[in-house]
């Protein structure tokens, strides 16, 4: 199996999951940008905005090679003589709604290979309703589950696990949303996160979460789309997204390492959103859906 095989089945994914989004929407369409990176390689940038649903979102294609970065290097214990090439590919996709009824998603999945032979895939899926609404996110962790359970039992609870920690918004002490799944490293062959898994069985885990986004996330858009809203709902919107944009620039480590290494702003920076609100010290009252949303957002709810 060769990067350009994977690199393929990115390509693929991203086109299609840009239709499916464009034709639950039904009022706008995706703008795409090609771009070069500056050490090799580039992407396809693709955005849609002010559409009848998604008020902005994006889906991501990069393919970028060239040398390893010195913050990578260290974290990955490369010795100082050593001086290999990278290749990274993968499809990134966050989608900010119209709708506070609607949540907003994100996925990500990726390939890293070292020329020395080293390669790992990673990636997640999260959901962050403005409003929680609990059998929505049983049901999504379901999907994921079921997902998971067909290429190793361990990978649910341990991704999910993941997923708790990582989407987490250390200086709020709240997750970001109701979570998902999270991972990285998954190694062929090797123990660890890919459980001995080989390249080809860890990359049809990978391409089963990538085929999982659009009829899970189409099926919210339909779902809640046409639902009536008040101000005060799209106010509260606003602030949720105010926190997408805190753990975004504060501790998302792909945003952070993308910035870091020169990579294309623009691209790294779509998924922030369109229109996000701070209020001083704001304390929902009690009972209100609003203080509901908020006893969700804790670590290890069995969902």
């Amino acid at each position: 199996m060769t990067v350009d095989h994977i690199e393929s089945f990115f390509k693929d994914l991203q086109d299609r999951i840009c239709q499916a989004i464009e034709t639950t929407d039904g009022g706008a369409t995706f703008h795409e940008d090609l771009w070069q990176h500056h050490s090799g390689g580039g992407g396809r940038t693709r955005l849609i905005q002010n559409g009848a649903v998604i008020e902005k979102g994006g889906v991501n294609f990069s393919s970028v090679k060239g040398e390893v970065h010195p913050r990578l290097r260290a974290q990955m214990n490369l010795a100082e003589d050593a001086n290999p090439q990278f290749t990274a590919t993968g499809v990134s996709i966050v989608m900010h709604p119209r709708n506070p009824h609607v949540p907003i998603i994100h996925m990500n999945v990726r390939y890293f290979e070292l020329d020395n032979g080293t390669c790992w895939f990673g990636g997640g899926i999260d959901l962050t309703p403005h409003y929680v609404v609990e059998e929505d996110a049983r049901a999504f962790h379901q999907t994921l589950k079921t997902a998971c359970d067909k290429h190793h039992p361990a990978f649910y609870p341990n991704f999910k696990t993941w997923a708790d920690d990582y989407f987490f918004i250390q200086h709020r002490n709240e997750t970001r949303g109701v979570g998902g799944i999270f991972f990285d490293y998954l190694k062929p062959g090797e123990p660890g996160h890919g459980q001995g898994l080989s390249k080809t069985e860890l990359f049809d885990f990978v391409k089963e979460v990538g085929e999982n986004f659009a009829p899970v996330y189409t099926a919210l858009m339909r779902k809640y789309a046409d639902k009536p809203f008040t101000d005060e709902q799209k106010q509260w919107q606003y602030l949720r997204r105010g926190r997408y944009v805190e753990f975004n620039l504060v501790w998302d480590r792909g945003t952070k390492f993308g910035l870091e290494t020169n990579g294309r702003t623009e691209s790294i920076l779509m998924s922030l959103p369109p229109q996000a609100n701070w209020e001083y010290n704001l304390i929902p009252e009690p009972g209100t859906p609003e203080a509901e949303t908020l006893g969700w957002l804790r670590k290890g709810v069995a969902w």
